[in-house]
Protein backbone atom coordinates (compact mmCIF):
# COMPACT_ATOMS: atom_id res chain seq x y z
CA UNK A 1 0.00 0.00 0.00
CA UNK A 2 1.07 3.59 -0.36
CA UNK A 3 0.40 6.41 1.46
CA UNK A 4 -0.06 10.10 0.63
CA UNK A 5 0.92 12.80 3.55
CA UNK A 6 -1.45 16.04 3.16
CA UNK A 7 1.08 18.37 4.03
CA UNK A 8 0.24 21.54 1.60
CA UNK A 9 -1.82 23.64 3.98
CA UNK A 10 -1.11 27.24 4.75
CA UNK A 11 -1.10 26.77 8.04
CA UNK A 12 -3.29 30.74 8.28
CA UNK A 13 -4.59 29.79 11.89
CA UNK A 14 -1.24 28.68 12.79
CA UNK A 15 0.44 32.40 12.22
CA UNK A 16 2.50 33.98 13.17
CA UNK A 17 4.44 30.35 13.80
CA UNK A 18 3.71 29.47 10.13
CA UNK A 19 4.89 32.94 8.81
CA UNK A 20 8.48 30.77 8.31
CA UNK A 21 8.34 27.14 8.97
CA UNK A 22 5.46 25.52 7.40
CA UNK A 23 3.19 23.89 10.05
CA UNK A 24 4.18 19.43 9.11
CA UNK A 25 7.64 20.81 10.32
CA UNK A 26 6.52 22.40 13.54
CA UNK A 27 7.92 20.26 16.50
CA UNK A 28 6.58 17.77 19.43
CA UNK A 29 8.08 15.50 21.65
CA UNK A 30 11.90 16.87 19.53
CA UNK A 31 10.33 16.10 16.20
CA UNK A 32 8.51 17.83 13.39
CA UNK A 33 4.94 16.25 13.37
CA UNK A 34 5.50 15.05 10.06
CA UNK A 35 8.46 12.69 10.86
CA UNK A 36 6.10 11.17 13.56
CA UNK A 37 4.09 10.21 10.34
CA UNK A 38 6.72 8.97 8.87
CA UNK A 39 7.85 6.58 11.38
CA UNK A 40 4.73 5.27 12.09
CA UNK A 41 3.75 4.63 8.43
CA UNK A 42 7.32 2.75 8.50
CA UNK A 43 6.30 0.55 11.74
CA UNK A 44 3.01 -0.67 9.62
CA UNK A 45 4.63 -1.76 6.75
CA UNK A 46 3.90 1.16 4.52
CA UNK A 47 7.19 2.61 2.81
CA UNK A 48 6.44 4.29 -0.17
CA UNK A 49 5.17 7.79 0.80
CA UNK A 50 4.42 10.77 -1.59
CA UNK A 51 4.37 14.63 0.30
CA UNK A 52 2.50 17.18 -1.24
CA UNK A 53 3.61 20.59 -0.17
CA UNK A 54 2.50 24.48 -0.60
CA UNK A 55 4.13 27.43 0.61
CA UNK A 56 7.50 27.00 2.24
CA UNK A 57 7.72 23.99 0.77
CA UNK A 58 10.94 23.77 0.15
CA UNK A 59 11.79 23.41 3.45
CA UNK A 60 9.76 19.79 3.65
CA UNK A 61 12.10 18.39 1.12
CA UNK A 62 15.49 19.92 2.42
CA UNK A 63 14.09 18.19 6.10
CA UNK A 64 13.28 14.84 4.89
CA UNK A 65 14.83 14.35 1.72
CA UNK A 66 14.07 10.92 -0.11
CA UNK A 67 13.09 9.65 3.04
CA UNK A 68 15.91 6.58 3.56
CA UNK A 69 16.83 8.47 7.34
CA UNK A 70 13.31 7.21 8.12
CA UNK A 71 13.08 3.82 6.41
CA UNK A 72 10.83 5.08 3.82
CA UNK A 73 11.18 6.38 0.46
CA UNK A 74 9.42 10.02 0.03
CA UNK A 75 8.21 11.53 -3.47
CA UNK A 76 7.30 15.02 -3.47
CA UNK A 77 3.92 16.92 -5.27
CA UNK A 78 4.72 20.78 -4.79
CA UNK A 79 1.54 22.88 -5.67
CA UNK A 80 2.87 26.58 -5.03
CA UNK A 81 1.28 29.28 -3.22
CA UNK A 82 -1.97 28.19 -4.07
CA UNK A 83 -2.60 25.08 -2.42
CA UNK A 84 -5.11 22.47 -4.32
CA UNK A 85 -7.11 21.59 -1.17
CA UNK A 86 -7.53 18.13 -0.47
CA UNK A 87 -9.59 16.64 -2.90
CA UNK A 88 -7.64 18.41 -5.56
CA UNK A 89 -4.47 17.63 -3.98
CA UNK A 90 -4.87 13.95 -3.58
CA UNK A 91 -6.35 14.13 -7.58
CA UNK A 92 -3.22 15.25 -8.89
CA UNK A 93 -0.85 12.77 -7.12
CA UNK A 94 -3.51 9.77 -8.08
CA UNK A 95 -0.77 8.62 -11.13
CA UNK A 96 1.54 7.48 -8.67
CA UNK A 97 -1.04 6.65 -6.09
CA UNK A 98 -1.78 4.13 -8.66
CA UNK A 99 -5.26 1.88 -9.21
CA UNK A 100 -4.87 0.28 -5.67
CA UNK A 101 -6.33 1.65 -2.08
CA UNK A 102 -4.02 4.16 -1.02
CA UNK A 103 -3.34 5.91 2.80
CA UNK A 104 -3.89 9.63 2.99
CA UNK A 105 -3.92 11.30 6.19
CA UNK A 106 -3.20 14.61 7.70
CA UNK A 107 0.11 16.14 8.15
CA UNK A 108 -1.56 18.52 11.24
CA UNK A 109 -2.60 15.65 13.88
CA UNK A 110 -1.46 14.40 16.67
CA UNK A 111 -2.34 10.28 17.72
CA UNK A 112 -1.34 7.22 18.46
CA UNK A 113 -3.26 5.57 15.79
CA UNK A 114 -2.45 2.51 14.97
CA UNK A 115 -1.91 1.99 11.00
CA UNK A 116 -1.88 -2.08 11.38
CA UNK A 117 -5.51 -1.85 12.14
CA UNK A 118 -6.72 -0.90 8.75
CA UNK A 119 -7.58 -3.01 6.47
CA UNK A 120 -5.45 -3.14 3.64
CA UNK A 121 -8.08 -3.48 0.87
CA UNK A 122 -11.22 -2.20 1.07
CA UNK A 123 -14.65 -2.71 -0.79
CA UNK A 124 -15.98 0.77 -0.70
CA UNK A 125 -14.51 3.86 -2.77
CA UNK A 126 -12.86 5.18 0.85
CA UNK A 127 -12.74 4.04 4.66
CA UNK A 128 -12.56 6.65 7.44
CA UNK A 129 -11.22 6.89 11.02
CA UNK A 130 -13.66 8.50 13.35
CA UNK A 131 -13.14 10.01 17.12
CA UNK A 132 -15.22 11.50 19.51
CA UNK A 133 -15.83 15.14 18.63
CA UNK A 134 -13.56 17.48 20.40
CA UNK A 135 -14.15 20.82 21.68
CA UNK A 136 -13.37 22.61 18.69
CA UNK A 137 -16.03 20.21 16.23
CA UNK A 138 -18.53 19.74 18.74
CA UNK A 139 -21.49 18.96 15.63
CA UNK A 140 -19.01 16.36 14.29
CA UNK A 141 -19.09 14.96 10.50
CA UNK A 142 -20.68 11.88 9.97
CA UNK A 143 -22.01 9.00 12.01
CA UNK A 144 -21.59 5.10 12.33
CA UNK A 145 -23.91 2.87 11.52
CA UNK A 146 -22.26 -0.69 11.31
CA UNK A 147 -19.11 -0.17 9.46
CA UNK A 148 -20.75 2.36 7.47
CA UNK A 149 -20.40 5.98 7.31
CA UNK A 150 -23.85 8.15 7.16
CA UNK A 151 -23.97 11.63 6.91
CA UNK A 152 -26.84 12.21 9.67
CA UNK A 153 -27.80 10.71 12.60
CA UNK A 154 -27.45 10.89 16.11
CA UNK A 155 -23.93 10.04 18.23
CA UNK A 156 -22.10 12.23 15.79
CA UNK A 157 -18.29 11.58 15.36
CA UNK A 158 -15.70 13.50 13.49
CA UNK A 159 -13.14 12.92 10.60
CA UNK A 160 -9.79 12.52 12.36
CA UNK A 161 -7.65 13.28 8.75
CA UNK A 162 -6.73 9.31 8.59
CA UNK A 163 -8.39 7.76 5.73
CA UNK A 164 -7.94 4.71 2.79
CA UNK A 165 -9.37 5.73 -0.36
CA UNK A 166 -9.92 4.14 -3.72
CA UNK A 167 -9.39 6.24 -7.17
CA UNK A 168 -12.98 5.72 -8.01
CA UNK A 169 -14.25 8.33 -5.55
CA UNK A 170 -12.18 10.95 -7.94
CA UNK A 171 -14.16 9.85 -11.31
CA UNK A 172 -15.48 12.46 -12.36
CA UNK A 173 -13.38 15.20 -10.86
CA UNK A 174 -11.40 17.60 -12.86
CA UNK A 175 -7.55 18.93 -12.07
CA UNK A 176 -7.57 22.06 -9.85
CA UNK A 177 -8.40 23.30 -6.45
CA UNK A 178 -11.43 21.26 -5.01
CA UNK A 179 -11.99 20.12 -1.28
CA UNK A 180 -11.95 16.42 -0.51
CA UNK A 181 -15.44 16.63 1.89
CA UNK A 182 -18.34 16.56 -0.87
CA UNK A 183 -17.00 13.82 -2.80
CA UNK A 184 -17.05 11.74 0.89
CA UNK A 185 -20.26 12.88 1.41
CA UNK A 186 -21.79 11.78 -2.04
CA UNK A 187 -20.12 8.51 -1.53
CA UNK A 188 -21.51 8.50 1.77
CA UNK A 189 -24.74 8.92 0.67
CA UNK A 190 -24.49 6.17 -2.06
CA UNK A 191 -23.23 3.29 0.86
CA UNK A 192 -19.88 3.52 -0.60
CA UNK A 193 -18.27 4.91 2.72
CA UNK A 194 -16.86 2.86 5.71
CA UNK A 195 -15.01 3.80 8.89
CA UNK A 196 -13.63 2.70 11.96
CA UNK A 197 -13.46 4.46 15.48
CA UNK A 198 -10.36 5.18 17.53
CA UNK A 199 -10.44 5.70 20.42
CA UNK A 200 -6.86 6.41 21.64
CA UNK A 201 -5.27 10.05 21.40
CA UNK A 202 -6.06 12.19 18.74
CA UNK A 203 -5.57 16.26 18.42
CA UNK A 204 -6.19 18.66 15.48
CA UNK A 205 -3.05 20.76 16.06
CA UNK A 206 -5.32 23.47 14.31
CA UNK A 207 -4.09 26.49 16.08
CA UNK A 208 -0.41 27.78 18.36
CA UNK A 209 -2.41 27.40 21.42
CA UNK A 210 -3.36 23.41 20.82
CA UNK A 211 -0.08 23.44 19.89
CA UNK A 212 1.76 24.54 23.09
CA UNK A 213 -1.07 22.36 25.19
CA UNK A 214 0.13 19.38 23.29
CA UNK A 215 4.03 20.11 23.81
CA UNK A 216 3.26 21.32 27.68
CA UNK A 217 1.69 17.56 27.75
CA UNK A 218 4.32 15.62 26.18
CA UNK A 219 7.21 17.35 28.14
CA UNK A 220 5.33 16.81 31.28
Amino acid sequence: MRAMILAAGRGERMRPLTDHTPKPLLEVAGKPLIVHHLERLQRAGITEVLVNHGRLGEQIEQRLGDGREYGVRIRYSPEGEEPLETGGGIFKALPWLGKQTFLAINADIWTDFDCNSLPREIETQAHLVLVNNPAHNPEGDFTLDGDRVCNTGADTLTFSGIGLYRPELFHGSDPGRFPLAPLLRQAAEQGQVSGQVHKGVWQDIGTPERLEALRAAQSA
